[in-house]
């Protein structure tokens, strides 16, 4: 007998037992199955209780936004955060959470920062359209699912606005820079487009444009910055000269192998591969496999001398980058950055400069303010103690799961829902007969005798 056979035969007895112990539905023997069932709460219903806790929101933000910052600037942006880091940690996100940041598409298929009225059509120019917003969506929603014409749609929306030179700019059509171009990049990787063979009118492809902003040998600019070879600029300057950039090098290293938010996390047995500053050589990439983008070695040469040149910086200043805020001389940890910086270096197994920058982001986790309530924030550190080969949920101690969760709504589903359950417990494959049937067809057997004695007493009375 085949098991839904099977379990169609169970089903069908415990109806029919059932259907026998009708004339006593009165007595005390039915008053236990609403006891059972209770009892016996379905996967379904604790994952639905779980989701249905929310943190209180400020006037006017939805339930299913993570933050309560305005967001105008990063709704979309936090959202999709929130959700690779979810999906990274082994979490299911609410639905809530994940339709909201459907509903943020545009008609034509991209994402702006922040639509409040999502009812009305978007105004390119009050909220005009956001390559950045609409790659890094497209990621997330991808990495969790359901929700592939979103996803379609936003892809397409991207190629019909990829620059002559292969690249994207952060809006339609603005000059190609180094942080959208990456972002797009892995986009294109996460929906299983090729990069390489997304190309614009007259044959250039996003490595293309992304490693004609890396400082190599012969680059104007480099003579402004020696030693600082593989580093890559966010964009040229008005004299096409280029700067080295941390946030820039980051996010091209890392989309240089290809890669997008959510890497293959470093294996607990994988060894360290030192880092190789770039060589310099005459002569430009023939567009192969292996040589991509017109600079010597290709692409991920261009990836390795990225890499050499962020775990130079971060050594140099103890584990970390510095920025200086705006309006301000004194320089201040960059813990954003450094955290991209640990996701693109543990996804080119340079296992010993992300580890030490992952150890020194949680010692000084606490000192980062905003690690305790943005979304984005606690994301970041999700995703790069996930890289590194960590516990994506947490680091040095600290619960971010539970900082990221209390920022928005609790996912359907928790990483320690299925800790202790057997293979069998997390798949119905049709051939495990539910417990609730046993129990259903053990009642209705006991009430079928009940019946059976009942006769036997009032025939013996007669």
């Amino acid at each position: 007998m085949s098991p839904r056979r099977r379990r169609a035969t169970v089903l069908a007895a415990a109806t029919a037992l059932c259907a026998a112990a009708a004339p006593v539905a009165s007595a005390p023997v039915a008053s236990a199955a609403p006891s059972v069932s209770s009892a016996v709460p379905s996967r379904g219903s604790a994952a639905s209780a779980a989701a249905g806790t929310v943190v209180s929101k400020p006037s006017g933000l939805p339930d299913g936004l993570y933050g309560t910052a305005d967001p105008k600037y990063d709704g979309v942006w936090r959202q999709s955060m929130a959700l690779l880091a979810l999906d990274g940690a082994g979490a299911v996100p609410a639905k809530k959470a994940v339709d909201w940041l459907a509903g943020q598409q545009c008609a034509d298929g991209s994402f702006t920062a922040y639509r409040a009225g999502t009812g009305k059509k978007c105004d390119p120019d009050a909220t005009p359209s956001d390559t950045n917003a609409t790659a890094l969506a497209t990621q997330a929603l991808a990495a969790v699912g359901g929700r592939s014409d979103v996803v379609r749609e936003a892809v397409e929306w991207l190629i019909s606005v990829q620059n002559k030179d292969g690249g994207w700019g952060s809006a339609a059509h603005a000059a190609s820079d180094a942080n959208s171009t990456s972002l797009v990049i892995g986009a294109l990787h996460t929906t299983g487009r090729n990069p390489g063979k997304t190309t614009a009118e007259g044959g250039k492809s996003p490595y293309d444009a992304l490693l004609s902003l890396q400082l190599t040998c012969g680059s104007k600019g480099i003579e402004d910055a020696p030693g600082q070879q593989g580093a890559f600029a966010y964009q040229p300057d008005k004299k096409g000269k280029l700067a080295p950039n941390d946030d820039a090098t980051a996010a091209a290293s890392l989309a240089a192998l290809g890669e997008g938010a959510l890497p293959e996390p470093l294996a607990k047995d994988a060894g360290d591969k030192p880092v190789e500053p770039l060589k310099c050589a005459t002569g430009t990439g023939s567009g192969s496999e292996n040589d991509e983008g017109g600079v010597p070695g290709g692409r991920k040469e261009a990836a390795k001398a990225g890499a050499a040149y962020l775990a130079a910086r971060l050594e140099k200043n103890g584990g970390h980058f510095s920025s200086v805020l705006p309006g301000s001389s004194k320089e201040q940890p960059d813990y954003a950055n450094t955290a991209d910086a640990v996701v693109a270096l543990a996804a080119g197994g340079h296992r010993k400069p992300a580890k030490s920058s992952l150890n020194w982001l949680a010692k000084h986790l606490d000192t980062w303010d905003k690690s305790k309530n943005d979304p984005a924030a606690i994301s970041s550190l999700m995703l790069a103690s996930r890289a590194a080969g960590g516990d994506p949920t947490e680091l040095g101690g600290t619960d971010l799961l539970s900082r990221l969760n209390h920022t928005g709504p609790k996912p359907a589903k928790m990483p320690s829902d299925d800790a202790g359950s057997s293979s069998s417990d997390k798949k119905d494959d049709g051939t495990t007969i539910p417990v609730w049937a046993f129990i259903l067809v053990g009642l209705a057997i006991g009430a079928g005798f009940g019946i059976l004695l009942s006769g036997r007493r009032k025939r013996q009375q007669l």
